[in-house]
């Protein structure tokens, strides 16, 4: 069975979260617009018992960006310097983490770390942390949350509270079993991380890939470029989530998602797993970043290993 990189760099799990924390609510990437989705996922933090402590220009456009990068780069710094601060909550995805983390640096002895929960572009800032060794979660932002079902929700306080988390079942390719560290994102956003300094380094590494609206064609485009570029010559498994409307246009020729994912993953001879609940699909299971899992690509299982 593959084991993780000997060379692996432990991750820092911040502690875990308990209802009265207080918790930061930012807008690092896109302008918000899904203000009732919004306040609907801001009741369930509170129904939970956090205080949350939300920006005052969450509301704020500059073009598609939420904002300036130096106003977005100081709440973010803001957020995690503030020791009274145990969690940040990103409001939403679709473009902007990566320009402000241009020139950024976490600041790591002036805090615990702590739990920062988001996916889709917020992919930039979970791999960032991942670089500096500490976990983060890939999982509901705040325009996403309230329309999670029931277990997603519950699997999200689980995670960021300590408690243990269920397997997840999807459907095993084949490829034997493997143990690796988790590293989840999008796809999109995470090859737009290859070849710069926010690149982690995979060795060990168990991926975890979704995306959204992407065309076959540009789907088969990323996994040839992470083919080229031999990243995944040393990850030990790929798990895949839901890639919800990469359909190809109406009358184009075209292959489906799944037989470009087929076609550029199936002869890796790793295992994986696809077809499991999270993404951009109407199931969002949060996955905690830099922890270890096994992966079962006969059973279809990714299994988190539990803390000690």
């Amino acid at each position: 069975m593959p084991s993780p990189s000997q060379n692996f760099k432990s991750k820092i799990q911040p502690p875990p979260l308990k209802p009265g924390d207080l918790l930061r609510v930012i807008a690092p990437s896109g302008a918000l617009r899904e203000f009732e989705a919004f306040d609907r996922s801001l009741e369930i933090w509170r129904s939970h018992g956090y205080k949350l402590e939300i920006i005052p220009t969450i509301d704020e456009k500059w073009g598609y960006l939420a904002g300036k990068d130096e106003t977005r780069r100081a709440h973010l710094a803001k957020a995690w310097e503030d020791t009274d601060c145990r969690g940040i909550l990103c409001a939403r995805g679709g473009f902007g983490s990566t320009r402000i983390l241009e020139n950024w640096h976490w600041q790591t002895n002036s805090s615990l770390p702590k739990w920062l929960i988001g996916f889709s572009d917020i992919t930039a800032l979970l791999w960032s942390l991942y670089n500096q060794g500490i976990s983060s979660v890939h999982g509901p932002v705040l325009t996403t949350l309230a329309d999670e079902p029931d277990w997603s929700i519950a699997r999200l306080f689980d995670c960021i509270e300590g408690r243990p988390l269920a397997p997840l079942k999807g459907c095993g390719w084949g490829g034997g079993v493997a143990k690796g560290i988790l590293l989840p994102g999008n796809l999109t956003v995470a090859t737009h991380l290859l070849g710069t300094p926010l690149q982690p380094e995979f060795d060990g590494v168990i991926l975890a890939f979704e995306d959204i609206t992407e065309a076959p064609y540009r789907i088969d485009r990323m996994l040839t470029q992470w083919r080229l570029s031999g990243a995944l010559s040393k990850v030990c498994g790929i798990v895949l989530g839901s890639f919800t409307h990469c359909e190809a246009p109406p009358n184009v020729p075209s292959f489906s998602v799944e037989e470009v994912l087929r076609d550029r993953l199936d002869d890796l001879g790793i295992p994986v797993v696809s077809d499991l609940p999270f993404g951009h699909g109407s199931q969002n299971a949060a996955l905690p970043v830099g922890v270890e899992v096994t992966l079962d690509a006969k059973q279809g299982i990714l299994e988190i290993t539990p803390s000690l």
